[in-house]
């Protein structure tokens, strides 16, 4: 067969703009000849950016306007490619850059994107699950947390709100605060929520003075008792008649508070510096409190150890302070029972329980400063990890 009895194939647009082979004999006054592939490309892609720059600018148009366009345009598009091309006349096929005669497959893509379609980024359901649900766009969001459901969002905002119907909620996404218009309920309700938000306010301020209020008579109550047990039931009541009242609301709060700020000096810290600094100096003391500790080849100085955490305890000060009149009148009774004055007994038993009790703290602090100071990490070997776990039972069946 020679060249001339060939067909000529070139390719073409047609009316829709797609790309269409042209086979010799052929002539059609809508499709227009190429010069080249490259042409027919750049003119195809166009033409799907003018066809995207349309999709885009319809996108605020309701749901219903939109899919009812949509099956229009998707309808005239082919009806229209199948008037101007028929199936014996052109065909075009383009997989993996190749043509092939006899199939049909279209280049533009289709007319109903995806972010067309109504997402509730709440409960993440469409159209098809709820037909009847409404919608609304409360933010400047776009793409599929655009819509959400009237419902959902209400759900939202009570979540946000919790309870409290005049606080502004915003989108999580764009941060814009949500427009939330209520109904006009009337006068009365109006002044209802004048008044419940009034209350709210000044609710805090009221229990606080409560309490606060309960604290001082509380305070004033145990001031006259504690009178009462350091001076003497008769005598502590004859001081409180005979004393100006003024004088009383003032000074019997102050009692336990000055209680409590003297459980809060920590005078044995500053006794055992001091006994340290100077237990050189005397022989009794260089015994319990010796300035360096011998391991056997190791000499630690005691002044290379930090020295040890000794935390505050809220309650144990509260409770020290405020039982320390009792233990003093207690301690005057066994100790100085042979005084006849009772402040006086109670002064002193006072004065000998905290000489006492600071005697053996400080001796307690300067033992576990010594075996601070004492303290070897030793090898990991099986005998030390025996010794180890010796020791550690023993110290749980004491405990």
């Amino acid at each position: 067969m020679s060249d001339d009895n060939l067909p000529h194939i070139s390719y073409g647009l047609d009316s829709r703009g797609r790309i269409v082979r042209i086979e010799s004999g052929i002539t059609r006054a809508n499709i227009r000849r190429l010069p080249s592939i490259e042409e027919a490309l750049r003119r195809l892609s166009t033409n799907l950016r003018s066809d995207r720059q349309a999709v885009d600018s319809n996108n605020e148009v309701s749901d219903s306007q939109a899919t009812a366009q949509v099956a229009s345009l998707e309808d005239d598009s082919s009806q229209n490619a199948w008037d101007d091309i028929t199936d014996h006349e052109l065909s075009v096929d383009i997989t993996d850059g190749a043509s092939s005669p006899n199939q049909i497959t279209s280049s533009v893509p289709s007319l109903t994107p995806e972010e067309d379609r109504r997402y509730c980024w709440v409960c993440f359901a469409t159209d098809e699950d709820d037909a009847t649900a409404a919608w609304v766009k409360p933010c400047h969001c776009r793409g599929t947390t655009k819509w959400v459901h009237q419902g959902c969002i209400q759900r939202w905002v009570d979540e946000k709100q919790k309870g409290h119907a005049g606080h502004a909620v915003a989108c999580p996404q764009c941060n814009t605060e949500y427009i939330i218009v209520y109904p006009n309920m009337g006068p009365l309700v109006v002044v209802l929520d004048t008044i419940d938000a009034v209350i709210f306010r000044v609710c805090p301020f009221i229990a606080a003075g409560i309490v606060v209020g309960s604290i001082y008579w509380t305070a004033v109550t145990y001031g006259a008792v504690t009178v009462m047990q350091v001076v003497g039931h008769k005598d502590g009541l004859t001081m409180m008649e005979q004393a100006d009242p003024l004088v009383l609301l003032v000074g019997l709060p102050t009692i336990p508070i000055m209680l409590v700020l003297g459980k809060m000096l920590r005078w044995e810290d500053q006794a055992l510096s001091f006994l340290r600094r100077h237990a050189s100096k005397v022989p009794i003391l260089r015994h319990f409190l010796p300035s360096s500790y011998n391991d056997e080849d190791t000499s630690i100085q005691s002044e290379d150890i930090p020295p040890m955490n000794d935390p505050v305890s809220a309650t144990r000060v509260l409770c020290g302070a405020l039982l320390l009149p009792t233990i003093a009148s207690l301690c005057g009774r066994i100790f100085f029972e042979s005084i006849s004055s009772n402040f006086q007994r109670t002064l002193l038993g006072g004065a000998a329980f905290i000489t006492i009790k600071g005697a053996f703290k400080i001796y307690h602090k300067q033992q576990q400063y010594k075996r601070q100071c004492q303290r070897r990490v030793m090898d990991y070997t099986e005998s030390n990890v025996a010794l180890y776990k010796r020791q550690q039972d023993s110290e749980s069946d004491r405990s």
